[in-house]
């Protein structure tokens, strides 16, 4: 096992090399720079003419290295990178990307990681529920929410409750994590309620999407091995039902979920970006959207090599979670 990941972190460093080549000209690609940011700012909110707010962003585009060849800039990031763990100076942010990715990366990983379980947890338990109880009321009822749950929109949702929250319950609180006097507080119990009075929306949300998503994959899997020939063979045995489905049937039913786990942790970090620019919480989600808007370039290849990362680390844990789950996937299906 220890050689396998080994095998697959070593792997990963050309891949990752190969993926930051891509994004950064991808995020190149379209026209403009953070020099015309800086124009338009000093247009629109400094009142200067077109030609000395132009004059200014040369300025800037000069002292930044915005007019260096595409390559250039690339090979001065990566290096940085690989020589000093040196990720660039944010333009937007005016301060190291290092301390931005650091503000909002550890909020979002445990925040991404809580609504990730909870909706593992609860829609495996749920589809499993669902299959055994095929065509009761308890079935329907579950099919409808997992139908709703695929179906509203999140950002629609996290409207929704915006609306009650704001203009229905006088919430006056809304867009942080804490209340003002919990800011530089120490943790305690007072402390970490106020954080779930903030956050429960998002993860809410969140969960529910993911727990419909996890319980329809899981109900269509179970029910597919609930027909498979070693199954009756089981139950012909005289083993007790519930031992037949969690100890037969459930573990070959959550195959395609446990490989799924690859993909998760990048869409875990970013895909409730429109649920986090609705409740203006400070996350990794609208750091990229922003950053890429005002063509912050270093923030954005930053992120985006962050997210290429925990893709890699989502399938190495998935396939180490399917060793574990499969002795044939560990004998590599020779035995």
């Amino acid at each position: 096992m220890l050689r396998f990941v080994t095998f697959r972190v070593l792997n990963a460093i050309p891949l990752l090399f190969l993926l930051s080549i891509v994004t950064y000209a991808i995020i190149q690609a379209p026209p403009g720079d953070y020099g015309d940011t800086i124009r338009s700012m000093l247009i629109n909110q400094g009142g200067a003419t077109a030609e000395v707010a132009e004059a200014q962003a040369e300025i800037y585009r000069q002292a930044n290295g915005l007019n260096d060849p595409i390559i250039t800039q690339y090979f001065r990031w990566i290096t940085g990178i690989v020589t000093r763990f040196d990720f660039g100076h944010s333009f937007f942010y005016n301060k190291d990307v290092s301390q931005v990715v650091m503000e909002r990366l550890p909020a979002t990983i445990l925040l991404a990681l809580t609504c990730h379980l909870l909706a593992s947890f609860l829609g495996i338990g749920l589809g499993i529920l669902a299959a055994t109880r095929q065509y009761s009321w308890v079935d329907t009822g579950l099919g409808i929410i997992s139908f709703l749950g695929m179906t509203i929109p999140r950002f629609l949702l996290a409207i929704i409750i915006l609306y009650v929250l704001v203009f229905r319950m006088n919430v006056s609180e809304v867009g942080m994590f804490f209340s003002a006097r919990y800011g530089g507080a120490p943790w305690s119990w007072d402390k970490f309620v106020n954080l779930l009075t903030h956050i429960w929306p998002v993860i809410f949300i969140a969960t529910f999407g993911g727990l419909a998503y996890n319980m329809r994959v899981m109900r269509a899997n179970l029910l597919d091995v609930l027909n498979s020939q070693y199954v009756e063979t089981a139950r012909a045995k005289g083993l007790p039902e519930s031992a037949v489905i969690m100890k037969h049937a459930v573990p070959n039913a959550l195959h395609p979920l446990v490989a799924y786990q690859g993909v998760v942790l990048p869409y875990m970090l970013t895909g409730e970006i429109e649920v986090a620019i609705v409740f203006g919480l400070a996350t990794v989600g609208p750091a990229i959207v922003g950053s890429m808007g005002v063509g912050d370039v270093y923030v954005t290849a930053t992120f985006m090599l962050v997210l290429a990362a925990t893709l890699i680390i989502g399938n190495i844990i998935s396939d180490v979670l399917l060793v574990a789950l499969d002795p044939r996937v560990r004998l590599g299906g020779a035995e």
